[in-house]
This record gives C-alpha cells, structure tokens and sequence, in this order.
C-alpha cells in the first residue's frame, strides 16, 4: 500500500500539470482541446463511462457487505436502489450540500474508528508476530501487487477530482489538499491493513471478504462489549456514500458538458436508474465481482485510463504549447 501510495503521488502530478495547464477547464473539456473536437469527445465520453462504471462497483460493494454482515434476507437491489436514491437526492441539491454533508460526517468517523480501535487493543486480539517474516518472498510479489493494483485502486482514481477543480473558489490550495489527502489515505489504508493483518493472521485476511468486519468482531470485553460489526458497516456507509456521490457527480457533469445539457440536475436521477441496473448486471454473484475487480479491470481500464491517456495528453500538450512559444 506504501509503494503504491508513492506510485499514487506520480500520478497526482500528472494530472496536477494537466490542470495547471488548463485550470478553467474539467477533464472532457481538455480532452477535446487536445486530441481535437471529435476524438476529445470520445474520449471524453468514455471517461464519463469509467466513473460510472467505478460507481456501479462501488455500489455493488456496498449492497454485497450488507447483506452479508446484518440484513440477509433484503434483496440486494432494494439496498441498491435505496442508497442510490439518497445519493441522487443529496447531488440534486448540489455539491455545495455534499461537502458540507462531509463536513458534518467526517466528525462522528473520526470518533467511532477511534472507538473502535481502542476496543481492538483493549481485547487483546493484536499479536505483532502475525506480521512476521518480512519480506518472507522478497520484493517482486509486493512490487507487482503495488504497481499492478495499488496504484490504481484506489490512488489512481483520483482522477474523478479532475472534473472537480475548475469549481474550486481556492485554487491555490488545490496542490496542498490533494497532496495531504492523498499522503493521509495511504498511511490510514497502510495501517487499518496492518492492524487487520495482526489480528486475524494472513491466511484469514486472504479468505475474509471484508476483513476489517472480521477483526471488529473479534473484540470482546468482560462479555459486555462485543459485536460492533455496526462500527464498520456504519464506517463503510459513509464512506461510500461519498465516493459513489463523486463519481456520481462527475459522470452526470461529464455528460451535461458533452451533450450540452445546460442543467445537469435534470438528468441525475435518469443516470442514478442507469447506475442502479448497472450495479446489478457487471455480476451475476460476489465471487465473479470481485474476480473482475482484480483479474480484468487493472488492465482493460486502471492502467489505459489513469495513466496512458493522462500521460499522452501530458505529452501532447506540453509540446503543443512549447511549438506555440517558440512560434510566438
């Protein structure tokens, strides 16, 4: 997770240059600037795809952890549809709403992982030894598990942000934000994956399908304090009504500025129908979801969309503009 943080970072200035090279303009603005008006829209177009595709499995994830942890007998398209609908209610009111809506929420997360881990090593479940011997198989299997899928998932999807900032009242706070943010998710994912791994030991961390679920579960004081699965899952739904709000967000933006909608509003809820039937048709079971999360989509999607085509726009627009100079 700490390679890939660092993979992560190169990615941010990436995409960092190609908005200071275009600060007024989100991503399917600058992609027609520079690949033209017809291939740009295309482009454009499929990135729109992307987030709402990066929504979809989001959403998946979400329906698939409840039903599994507390509501087994609720269809998973009713959990679908109704976290689905809050969301498309909450982008309908505007952005302004869900930050401020983070604002507020980021408060009690904070408070119930703290909670939450103090119960951890209060019940005495961590054994360190768990995370012994390092290194156990060298550098190659942790190198290619960092640039094969950490990198991307979930650094690499910062590129939905790129929709975002031209929106920005404080644009010269973008560097600084993103940075932290960028550096503090690494090392808060770093640490919940230790604490997981110290806990349950490896082999159960690689069969558990939600590992932080059961290392909450082990917690057991005087035969008092115990099942606070509701701590994760409540972690869990905030967090992902977030980031399913994003691209959400970015997919509806991305689609108004293409097709020259002039109110994005009017089309969220027909693309929240969209995203809801997508959610129930990239699997048809949870096994076959996550096998294409690891298997196919680090190729056909993370590694063409978040690195060759940011790259080659880079590219392109650093020699455009430096023709344009020297013309000048």
């Amino acid at each position: 997770m700490l390679l890939g943080m660092c993979g992560g970072i190169v990615l941010f200035s990436i995409y960092y240059l190609l908005y200071r090279q275009y600060p007024t303009l989100m991503l399917t603005g600058y992609t027609r600037k520079i690949f033209g008006k017809y291939v740009g829209w295309v482009v454009g177009l499929l990135y729109v795809v992307l987030f709402l595709y990066g929504a979809s499995r989001n959403v998946r994830d979400f329906g698939d952890l409840l039903l599994s942890s507390t509501m087994n007998e609720t269809p998973v398209l009713a959990i679908n549809i109704l976290m689905v609908l809050a969301i498309c209610y909450v982008l309908y009111l505007g952005i302004e709403v869900l930050a401020r809506t983070a604002e507020v929420l980021i408060v009690s997360l904070v408070f119930f992982g703290l909670i939450g881990n103090l119960f951890i090593y209060f019940s005495g479940n961590i054994d360190f030894q768990n995370l012994q011997p390092l290194l156990e198989h060298g550098w190659e299997p942790i190198i290619m598990t960092a640039f094969k899928l950490t990198t991307f998932f979930p650094f690499g999807e910062l590129i939905a942000f790129t929709m975002l900032l031209p929106y920005l009242n404080q644009s010269k706070l973008v560097k600084r934000v993103w940075l932290t943010a960028l550096i503090a998710s690494g090392l808060i994912l770093s640490y919940t994956l230790s604490l997981n791994i110290a806990v349950l030991g490896v082999d159960q961390v690689e069969r558990s399908t939600f590992p932080l679920l059961s290392t909450i579960a082990k917690v057991n004081l005087l035969d008092f304090i115990q099942r606070l699965d509701v701590l994760v899952v409540y972690t869990f739904l905030i967090t992902m009504f977030f980031k399913i709000s994003i691209f959400l967000y970015c997919a509806v933006i991305g689609i108004a500025d293409l097709f020259k909608v002039k109110n994005h509003q009017q089309i969220i809820f027909p693309i929240g129908v969209i995203l809801t039937i997508l959610s129930m048709m990239i699997a048809s079971n949870f096994a076959e979801h996550v096998e294409e999360g690891f298997n196919i989509v680090p190729y056909t999607l993370y590694i063409p969309f978040f690195v060759i085509v940011p790259l080659l726009m880079l590219v392109v627009s650093l020699i455009r503009n430096h023709i344009n100079k020297q013309a000048s």
